[in-house]
């Protein structure tokens, strides 16, 4: 299995969504290569997951594995993204990526809640191309081209493509939002996989030695046997095995959680200035300013540690030698004490008689002496072996410092910061001398000197850019802002000839207009005094022969409500009858059914009497057949 494809045990892609790292990339001698990213293709990325390498999984939350091949269930989503309150806690996710990392574009969070879909394009390249510096979104068939492209990532669900012609809709945004936090997260662990220091390897302290990684291979297996069983048994994640994991690691390592810190702070704090810097940038010349001094200070700054960390090691090695040299002396003399004894009991052996038995125990006495001389010069030998090897390594590291601290001159050189009368120096030193020259407190104190000074440059570098940006912003405002007004006023000017053309026009048009309505009203005017007077003769008509029908009508309304009032207590009448009629006869009704039920309970009581009375005859009867069948 190759950890450095894969952080799972398993082909099965992950139910449970994950911002963790996995712990076998938490140990120091990992490497990375820089360049172009080689993204591996995954195995299967449908609608329907691959259960096991080896089986199919049960149904069951805490089923185990089978061992058998075959077998495929369908991938459901376990993230709440119908959940408004998750949505939105995506959604800032998203925000603050975009934010740290450079969004080139306005974006919130309200322009989050349904963004369209050239929006989202935009979103989408800038992610990846954090992934892949060369890519470039493709201008057709984009709805096909994005799944593709989180499909090759390993995106575990399915984007459809139809989701892709609508992204801001409340039914498809929360899958493609979760699409590209599960995009953004892929991000944030490739960027912790090549952020990690490869200018040197890491050093132990001394206090374990390590040979061949022995100590790291056996805890990677242990590790690896552990979390695997567990998923066998239908574990999908491992945090409490990670943590016990990356625990040994540090300790066999020996971890400073307080300089790692340090150095994550330095590198959020430098990659923070080095984007301001990207975005304020206008010509190539400071952007290459810009890029070279970048790298400058993160060389600078590895150089630094670098250094700091051969000093420890040196001393480490030093504090070994010394105590291998104690060694040393303490067998030396402890073989000169076994070689005079060995004369002293050679010499009473010449001079004494001895027994069989005497003989016999000195010869085993001295066969114990022999193998105490050879395990101890196997000893010696091994000590100066290792004083040898380890004289060896600080001679090397002492020779990587070296080719470091030239690299770091010539770049110098180069920005034309050495030497102290050079351009960019300022007459300030950013010389760094060798270690035979400074203790390991002069050369704290050299370094914070040196990021000192490096911070001021920035600084006026920054200062000086900004005013140029202001003043360049300033200009081509006002050179806007008076072509406007130009173009503006000419327009106005046309306008208002077209408009006063329009308006000679119109007046002409309107007094011959007048004239011929002031006609057309006379004649008008005539017709309608005419028609006024017939109308006024039938009104007077219409309003006499409504007066004799308003009177017929309320004759009429009396005599109907007259009869109405009658048939009124007539019915009422008869309803009353009808409801007495039908009480009278509920009440008989209810009379009858009770003598019944009483007539009924007494002749099933009478019944009940003669059963039991029949039932006794019978009893005597078969009681006094037995008594004849016993007799005979």
């Amino acid at each position: 299995m190759n950890r450095a494809s894969s952080s799972r045990l398993s082909e099965l892609p992950q139910r449970v969504e994950s911002n963790r790292m996995s712990m076998v990339y938490a140990t120091p001698q990992s490497k990375q290569s820089f360049g172009k990213l080689n993204i591996p293709k995954p195995q299967s990325v449908t609608s329907e997951r691959r259960t096991s390498f080896f089986g199919s999984r049960t149904s069951g939350t805490g089923m185990a594995r089978n061992s058998t091949f075959g077998g495929t269930e369908k991938m459901k989503d376990p993230r709440p993204l119908h959940d408004k309150a998750y949505v939105q806690q995506c959604i800032r996710q998203l925000c603050e990526f975009l934010s740290e990392k450079g969004f080139p574009g306005s974006m919130s969070v309200k322009s989050l809640q349904s963004p369209s879909t050239k929006e989202f394009l935009k979103i989408f390249e800038f992610i990846y191309c954090l992934l892949d510096p060369t890519f470039q979104m493709p201008t057709s068939k984009v709805e096909e081209e994005v799944p593709r492209i989180l499909k090759d990532l390993g995106y575990p669900f399915v984007l459809s493509k139809s989701s892709m012609y609508s992204v801001g809709a409340p039914h498809t945004w929360p899958q493609v939002l979760g699409a590209v936090v599960w995009l953004i997260d892929t991000v944030k662990v490739f960027c912790c996989m090549s952020d990690q220091d490869l200018l040197f390897a890491d050093f132990s302290d001394g206090s374990t030695e390590i040979e061949d990684g022995v100590e790291f291979n056996k805890l990677f297996l242990d590790y690896t046997a552990e979390t695997y069983n567990k998923f066998m048994q239908g574990a999908d994640t491992f945090d409490e095995e990670d943590a016990d994991y990356l625990a040994k690691l540090k300790r066999l390592y020996n971890v400073d959680e307080g300089l790692l810190a340090s150095m994550e702070e330095k590198y959020r704090i430098l990659s923070d200035e080095v984007e301001r810097l990207e975005k304020e940038s206008q010509t190539d010349r400071l952007m290459v300013k810009r890029t070279e001094k970048v790298k400058l200070q993160t060389d600078l700054q590895k150089l630094q540690s670098y250094r700091s960390n051969l000093e420890s090691f040196k001393a480490n090695l030093e504090n070994k030698a010394s105590g291998l040299a104690e060694e040393l002396e303490a067998s030396g003399l402890q073989v000169e004490t076994l070689k005079q004894e060995e004369s002293r009991l050679q010499h009473i052996l010449s001079t004494q008689k001895f027994t069989p038995a005497d003989i016999e125990r000195i010869n085993w006495e001295k066969r114990e002496l022999q193998q105490t001389i050879n395990s101890l010069s196997k000893s010696l030998e091994q000590a100066e072996q290792h004083m040898w090897n380890e004289e060896i390594a600080l001679a090397k590291a002492k020779e990587t410092a070296e080719v470091k601290l030239a690299e770091y001159h010539k770049l110098a050189r180069k920005l034309k910061l050495i030497p102290v009368s050079a351009e960019n120096a300022c007459g300030h030193d950013f010389e760094i001398r060798t270690s035979t020259e400074y203790g390991p407190s002069t050369m704290v104190q050299c370094r914070t000197q040196i990021q000192q000074l490096l911070r001021k440059l920035i600084t006026d570098v920054d200062e000086e850019g900004s005013r140029l940006t202001d003043m360049k912003l300033s200009l081509e405002e006002s050179i806007e802002q008076v072509n406007s007004n130009i173009s503006d006023k000419a327009n106005d000017l046309k306008q208002l000839r077209e408009q006063i053309r329009r308006l000679d026009e119109q007046l002409e048009q309107d007094m011959q207009d007048m004239a011929h309505e002031e006609q057309k009203w006379s004649a008008e005017m005539e017709s309608v005094e005419t028609h006024r007077k017939l109308l006024e003769k039938k009104v007077t008509l219409g309003y006499d022969e409504s007066v004799e029908q308003l009177k017929a009508a309320q004759q009429q309304y009396h005599l109907v409500l007259q009869e109405t009032n009658e048939e009124r207590r007539t019915v009422v009448n008869n309803l009353a009858s009808v409801l007495t009629t039908a009480a009278n006869h509920l009440s008989i009704v209810e009379k009858f059914l009770e003598d019944q039920h009483k007539r009924v309970d007494r002749v099933y009581a009478e019944a009940f009497r003669e059963d039991e009375v029949d039932i006794q005859k019978m009893k005597d009867i078969m009681e006094s057949f037995i008594a004849k069948v016993n007799s005979m």
